[in-house]
């Protein structure tokens, strides 16, 4: 295969432009005479062709002509060939006016004629590969379908690489019947059709559409067999396409985000985060520090994942300590003076911690009561929580655990700081999900292993929760455990089905089954009970709090940690938790 770079594109079109315009101007010659030229007018010809030609090569040059992809050539740059010809010819008139001698005879009604066929033959060279294209000639590029027209859709039209854009669907009945880069517009409902009668073999999805209806999309292109979806994606300002993935499937995209608004919480603030290695910290760690925060501090008890993160932020305050270390804690907020905490540092993994009773109960609990009441005796502002669906009529140790500390943030005597916990699903890609677990399982061959086939769980994209974590923290005033609306539960067999059809390998890759493990639901829950408040924003509420006299939790926690029977005991505070 030619590789075609730069350099050799405008040789290419230099070389070919000096052929036309010989042609061209020899032609001229000869209409201008019907076909009966006197040798004399050819004694300046090599005169009249060199000082155009480098005139419109200058011109062609000055317009960038040179630098375009040959196959996506538009009415845009035709155009720029019209005004380069205009410039060309208008600077040869001049010269010819000041050194009228170098070019007698010359008739100026040839000039006239060549900028015409000029134009024709060098804008017809310009065009004739996207014409190919057009008409499906370009064996070499994949017959790409466009879902959704956008601003950055324009693009695709003209700097692709492997692939052109031979039909365009979207659903805004003010676009339909129009036409997009001379394609014209059709409905969804026209896909199957566009597919059969185009040989479509790729789709391009350009703008995000609703959940319900992307997945739909989905499964009609799988269903007529197109696995190459690809999404046009806007990261950090640039353009760039990815394929299809399960989290673009399941992403809801709450639109009721107000990003001014978290900025405005956030810019200025010295903010301290613990368990900032995590899926969750991390991306909060990210966003505070894109959003102006004053000084982050971020703190972990994973070596490995303090330094990934680290060195993903410049100038944040690195501190491997654990949660349960009260003494080291007490140093760190000393030093940070955080006007901010927020929580997320958990064990979280439920098989690991009906294993690791003891553990578990004395780092999420002891340890987020550590934050806790270090935030109130440092005066801190505002802590927020980081708690989970798993919380709600527990059947497992991790999910009793964080019931006891969102009971203990909602009734501690919390003074002048304001606490708040937050409760939300599983997010998409999060370490140890499911997610990353299948991938694995399908790049390696093996079978996905499905605990049951009817369990289900509330997902959301990680920046996603994070930014709405962040405001909630925003409209927080203090004692609330807010739930976000986590949409729809998703049932894990079909996520399974649907990411071994992402890969292709329906036919290779089988589910199996293995039965819930110790202290897992078929389904969760984020609510105890229908008594939720509605906040500014849909996509948060409040849950009615849980009155527990403080005292009493105390006792029952210090009760708790050295209980022998772990499950009793987070029983005694958490009378819901019932194992399965």
């Amino acid at each position: 295969m030619i590789v075609v770079t730069p350099l050799k594109r405008t040789i290419f079109f230099i070389l070919f432009d000096i052929i036309l315009s010989l042609s061209t101007l020899f032609f001229a010659y000869k209409l201008r005479f019907n076909f009966h030229l006197d040798d004399k007018y050819m004694e300046s010809f090599a005169v009249v062709f060199l000082v155009l030609l480098g005139f419109k090569i200058l011109a062609m040059w000055y317009f960038r002509l040179y630098s375009i992809s040959w196959r996506f050539v538009s009415i845009s740059e035709v155009k720029k060939i019209f005004y380069a010809h205009i410039l060309a010819y208008s600077l040869f008139m001049a010269i010819f006016y000041i050194f009228h001698d170098v070019f007698v005879p010359f008739p100026r009604s040839i000039l006239m004629i060549d900028f015409f066929l000029s134009i024709l033959f060098i804008g017809l060279l310009r065009l004739s590969k996207r014409l190919i294209i057009e008409r499906g000639g370009d064996s070499s590029l994949t017959k790409t379908l466009l879902i959704g027209v956008s601003p950055l859709a324009q693009t695709l039209i003209k700097e692709p690489k492997d692939y052109y854009i031979s039909a365009v669907a979207d659903d805004s009945d003010m676009l339909i019947s129009s036409y997009f880069s001379n394609i014209r517009v059709h409905k969804l409902d026209d896909i199957e059709m566009l597919v059969q009668r185009e040989s479509i073999k790729a789709v391009i999805i350009a703008k995000p559409f609703d959940t319900m209806l992307q997945q739909s999309i989905y499964k009609r292109l799988n269903r007529l067999g197109i696995y190459n979806i690809r999404v046009l994606s806007l990261e950090k300002e640039s353009r760039k396409l990815k394929k299809v993935t399960v989290e673009d499937l399941l992403a809801r995209h709450p639109k009721d985000l107000d990003l001014d608004k978290i900025e405005r919480f956030i810019s200025g603030k010295s903010i301290l985060i613990t368990g900032a290695g995590g899926s969750i910290g991390s991306e909060i760690a990210r966003q505070c520090s894109d959003m102006g925060a004053k000084s982050l501090t971020l703190v972990d008890s994973s070596e490995y994942n303090l330094y990934q993160i680290g060195e993903q932020i410049d100038g944040a305050r690195l501190r491997l300590v654990s949660v349960t270390d009260r003494d080291r804690l007490e140093d760190i907020f000393d030093e940070s003076l955080a006007d901010l905490v927020i929580h997320a540092a958990a064990y979280k993994h439920v098989p690991i911690c009906e294993e690791n009773k003891a553990m578990a109960v004395w780092n999420n609990i002891q340890g987020t009561k550590n934050v806790i009441d270090i935030s109130i005796q440092k005066k801190v502002a505002k802590v927020v929580i980081i708690s989970t669906d798993k919380a709600v009529r527990p059947t497992n140790v991790m999910g009793a655990t964080k019931r006891v500390t969102e009971l203990y943030a909602n009734n501690v005597i919390s003074k002048s700081t304001e606490i708040v916990a937050v409760r939300f699903g599983n997010v998409l890609g999060s370490s140890g999900s499911v997610i990353p677990k299948f991938k694995q399982q399908i790049e390696d061959g093996k079978s996905v292993t499905v605990t049951h086939p009817d369990i289900t769980r509330y997902f959301m994209l990680i920046p996603e929760a994070c930014q709405l974590v962040l405001q909630t923290a925003s409209i927080a005033k203090g004692g609330e455990l807010f739930i976000l609306d986590m949409g729809e539960p998703i049932k894990i067999a079909e996520l399974a089905k649907n990411m071994i059809k992402l890969y292709g390998k329906e036919d290779e890759i089988e589910i199996e089954f293995t039965g819930l493990r110790a202290g897992e639901k078929l389904y969760e829950e984020l609510l105890l009970d229908e008594s939720e408040k509605k906040t500014q924003y849909s996509s948060i509420f409040i849950a009615k709090p849980t009155k527990y006299d403080i005292r009493r939790l105390n006792r029952d926690i210090a009760n708790l940690m050295k209980a022998k029977d772990k499950v009793k005991a987070l029983q005694k505070i958490v009378p819901e938790f019932v194992r399965k």
